[in-house]
């Protein structure tokens, strides 16, 4: 059994993504500007500090990329790097 199947619609799905997400610029902008804030200078960035920023910015990910998204339901408990690794891309090409 191949898997190249899968990664042909992984790669499908992955080209569509700049078209899909380009409407999010302002929660990018906004969580961008976050992060940049709260790490100037020689401030550290600590966990959580921007998550309602990013909390914006995943939502407008999950309303660009439809309703059968990994993205949808999943809670953020334990900030923005916690959030993104429980969105792999593999169980996105399952479906």
């Amino acid at each position: 059994m191949s898997g190249r199947g899968v990664w042909l619609r992984a790669r499908a799905r992955l080209r569509r993504f700049p078209a899909l997400l380009a409407g999010c610029g302002e929660q990018a902008s906004a969580y961008g500007r976050c992060v940049a804030a709260a790490s100037a200078g020689s401030a550290e960035l600590r966990r959580d500090v921007c998550l309602r920023e990013f909390q914006a910015l995943r939502e407008c990910f999950a309303r660009a990329v439809g309703p059968g998204s990994c993205l949808r339901g999943a809670r953020v408990g334990r900030g923005p790097a916690a959030a993104l690794t429980r969105f792999p891309l593999q169980a996105a090409a399952a479906k």
